[in-house]
Parts: C-alpha cells; structure tokens; sequence
C-alpha cells in the first residue's frame, strides 16, 4: 500500500476477550482483533486505511446511533472540521498533550472515503471527546 490515509494509534493494555469479527464489502474490510478493542477499515483500491486501538472503543459505538441516522454530506463536513481541529492541536504540543494527539490525519474532501470510514471517524471523535474530556469544537 502506498500510502496510508489515516491512522489512529493509540496503544492500549491488553483488556478483555472479544471474538473476532470480519466483514468484508466492496474490497472494504472491517475486521475487530481479539483481546483488545481494535477496528480496522481498509480500501485498497482508494489506498486507505483507519485503525482504532482503544479499550472501551467497541463497546462504546454498539450505544450509539446507527450509520443509517447520519447523511454522507453531513459526516463528511463535520469530520473535515474535526480533522483541522486535531491536526491543528498535533502541531502544538506545546498547548495540547502530545500523549492525546500523536499523529497527524490525512484526511482530504477531494477523497470520496465513503459511509464506512466517516462513520467510523466521526464516532471516534465523539469517544475521543467523552473520554478524554476534550472539545474539538
């Protein structure tokens, strides 16, 4: 893969056990990694990829709105601002913990990523805000 779009990385312990899960549509793939709360959507074609890593994350979005509640139009707005917002705090560590924002997103409207990846962007955001008492707003 050339380049890889987006990644979150948030390491994390070891903490439970879940099954694993895969689903594969149109050359996406979702997969969940046992033992550790772990999504990964991936578009080989587009050369894309999101990876979550963070313990709480899975159980938090079955609590959330389904992806049929949102439009593509209004995920995709609110994820570009959310995006400039969290690249912005990435070049400042100085003003944002460096330990909170650890990576820059490429993430570029020109790019049509699809339902999937701004769902699933989007509800990483909100966790990350609940649980890490931030506000990208």
């Amino acid at each position: 893969m050339k380049e890889i779009l987006i990644v979150f990385l948030f390491f994390t312990l070891v903490y439970g056990c879940e099954s694993t899960q895969k689903v594969t549509e149109k050359g996406k793939e979702i997969s969940q990694e046992p033992g550790i709360d772990t999504i990964r959507i991936e578009n080989e074609e587009l050369e894309y990829e999101i990876i979550i890593l963070d313990i709480g994350f899975n159980n938090w979005l079955m609590t959330q709105r389904p992806m049929s509640y949102y439009t593509i139009e209004w995920l995709e707005m609110r994820n570009r601002f959310l995006v400039a917002e969290w690249n912005r705090r990435v070049l400042m560590p100085g003003n944002y913990d460096p330990n909170l924002y650890m990576q820059m997103i490429d993430y570029q409207p020109t790019i049509e990523y699809g339902m999937e990846v701004n769902y699933m962007l989007y509800m990483y955001f909100e966790f990350f805000q609940q649980r890490y008492n931030q506000r990208l707003r």
